[in-house]
């Protein structure tokens, strides 16, 4: 596996960010993530999963792989950076959801992760947003801290929907005002995708470091 690294070597947090389903780890989105967050002394390990890998390495676009394979290279790259309770770990969209998956699983064996991470939790899919759709049930029974950064607009999951799915208090928010799933606002509305994006690296950043303590 071949890792991305960011931030402060000697920090006393790690955050493990995983992609989502269209981008590599260094995107735009990624990049700018990772560096805000090692700025305020956050050491964040990128990484890709198998399709990514492929798609970087032949440069044709592949779906993502199934999701017990996606489990798996989760799994392996928490054993690599020394095991679950020495991280935090999260992702955007699909790497995010994977995230949680493997969180509440790491419950279950009792080696649960410092903390869990998201930017942009694909609550459902798009433009399906009925109830047999939505993708919270493990979330149900999530017990490690989760911090979801949403945009309120976001269409994988607006806030208006997000709040009547009643979620457990292990689950905190930060809402990006305006926000659709890169947390960029409408020109009326007079913020900047920049500003709602650094709002939630401060979010993110407090959030590890009150866990911590």
């Amino acid at each position: 596996m071949d890792y991305l690294y960011s931030g402060p070597e000697n920090s006393d947090i790690t955050f493990v960010y995983a992609h989502g389903a269209g981008a590599h780890m260094d995107s735009t989105f990624m990049e700018r993530f990772a560096q805000g967050l090692g700025e305020q002394g956050i050491r964040v390990v990128r990484f890709e999963f198998p399709y990514m890998q492929k798609r970087r390495e032949t440069g044709k676009k592949r779906p993502p792989d199934r999701t017990p394979k996606l489990l798996t290279a989760w799994r392996e790259v928490i054993a690599d950076l020394g095991g679950a309770q020495n991280l935090f770990i999260g992702g955007k969209s699909l790497g995010g959801r994977m995230a949680t998956m493997i969180a509440q699983e790491l419950e279950v064996e009792e080696t649960p992760v410092r903390g869990v991470l998201v930017t942009g939790y694909p609550f459902h899919p798009l433009g399906k947003s009925e109830k047999e759709y939505l993708r919270v049930e493990h979330l149900m029974e999530m017990k490690t801290p989760t911090l979801i950064c949403q945009g309120a607009r976001d269409s994988f999951g607006w806030w208006d929907e997000v709040v009547t799915y009643n979620l457990p208090e292990t689950i905190d928010f930060h809402w990006a005002d305006d926000g659709d799933h890169d947390l960029k606002p409408r020109v009326l509305s007079g913020r900047t995708m920049k500003e709602n994006q650094n709002e939630a690296i401060d979010a993110m950043a407090a959030w590890m470091k009150a866990k911590t303590t």
